[in-house]
């Protein structure tokens, strides 16, 4: 393979993934993102004036668009990253949710199709299509249940989790319909570098470090796999180059944590590498606040990741442990990055973003 095609390659896996095709391949990346509020160029400052990377500012729903860019840059394969991916804001708006992860994947699924159709027997046969999905899709687990599997039976909860649900069946239905070479990976709870701070862990760090609350749904015990970016774009890389055709692959960083204790210890991070912010507390966990839970709040999801380390050789290399001190110093180390997010400076760059 020459040429990969990632959507959503500006958001915070995706950039990831970009990240890291260019410093350790010799891909070629077409990055198609519709730079939302979620897609962040800052996020790609290391590769964005590469010329292995090309960006393209388009919506997977503008079908037209996406035929553009499989007939110009003729990609090898694609990686599906692109998505609605916050749960309180399907919640709110669950029609953009609808309309960017069961619409917009059902239009690339097509377009790819019919471009996968049009190959010579060579690049036919190397083709695939990564689609990229999350563990919200199974629903949710007891205490004391088993972890999730592949088989597991799907029963999403949340507006965002049907939505995703729902591609993952298109995906399947395409490959079984029309033969499409995919694979799927649904990955656990994602933390790490550039992710924007709606989300639970960069939300506290940056909260904490304005000694704002740390909002804390209900009694804080909902339990998540949490996974290091970092290692699952790792994983997105095994599963894309040495993945079965036709195959789901689930990803997860072997660490179950409660929500309560992520943010405990994100509290004893801060009051250790950056006590200076205290000011009239001893320690930030004096910050931390319980706040009404959110409607249909899964209890638990935990990953079963054995099929992937054992046809494919991967495991996560950050513990939890190791994984919250390196994300904590990124945040430490990278005030401008998140400053911008914050005061909304970033997404002025995406008006008059010039494709390549």
């Amino acid at each position: 393979m020459k040429k990969i095609l990632v959507t959503g390659g500006a958001g915070f896996i995706g950039s990831a993934v970009v990240r890291q095709f260019i410093s350790e391949t010799e891909l070629i990346v077409i990055n198609v993102d519709k730079l939302t509020y979620a897609g962040n160029l800052e996020s790609l400052a290391g590769v964005h004036s590469e010329p292995r990377h090309r960006l393209e500012q388009i919506d997977i729903c503008d079908i037209s668009e996406l035929d553009r860019i499989f007939r110009e840059h003729k990609p090898d394969a694609v990686m599906h990253l692109a998505a609605e991916s916050h749960v309180d804001r399907s919640i709110d708006g669950p029609a953009e949710f609808i309309n960017t992860n069961v619409v917009g994947t059902a239009n690339l699924l097509e377009v790819a199709r019919q471009y996968w159709n049009g190959l010579q027997s060579d690049k036919k046969n190397h083709f695939r299509f990564h689609h990229v999905s999350t563990d919200e899709v199974y629903g949710e687990l007891e205490l004391h249940d088993p972890a999730f599997t592949e088989e597991t039976p799907y029963a999403p909860n949340s507006p965002y989790s049907a939505s995703k649900a729902s591609s993952d069946h298109l995906v399947r239905a395409w490959h079984r319909t029309y033969g499409l070479p995919i694979v799927i990976s649904n990955c656990s709870n994602n933390y790490g570098p550039y992710q924007f701070p709606e989300k639970l862990i960069p939300l506290m760090i940056l909260n904490a470090l304005e000694g704002k609350s740390l909002p804390v749904y209900g009694d804080g015990q909902q339990i998540r796999d949490w996974l290091y970016v970092e290692d699952h774009a790792n994983a997105l890389c095994q599963v894309f180059t040495n993945g079965v055709i036709g195959e789901t692959y689930n990803i997860g960083g072997h660490n179950e944590q409660t929500n309560l204790h992520v943010v405990k210890t994100l509290c004893t991070l801060l009051d250790e590498m950056c006590p200076n912010k205290l000011n009239s507390i001893q320690s930030y966990k004096e910050l931390i606040t319980f706040v009404a839970d959110r409607p249909g709040h899964d209890y638990r999801y935990a990953i079963d990741a054995s099929k992937i380390q054992h046809e494919l050789g991967w495991a996560p290399q950050e513990t939890f442990e190791t994984g919250l001190r390196k994300t904590v110093q990124w945040y430490l180390d990278n005030e401008s990055w998140w400053q911008h997010v914050l005061d909304g400076s970033y997404q002025r760059q995406r008006l008059g973003v010039v494709a390549k």
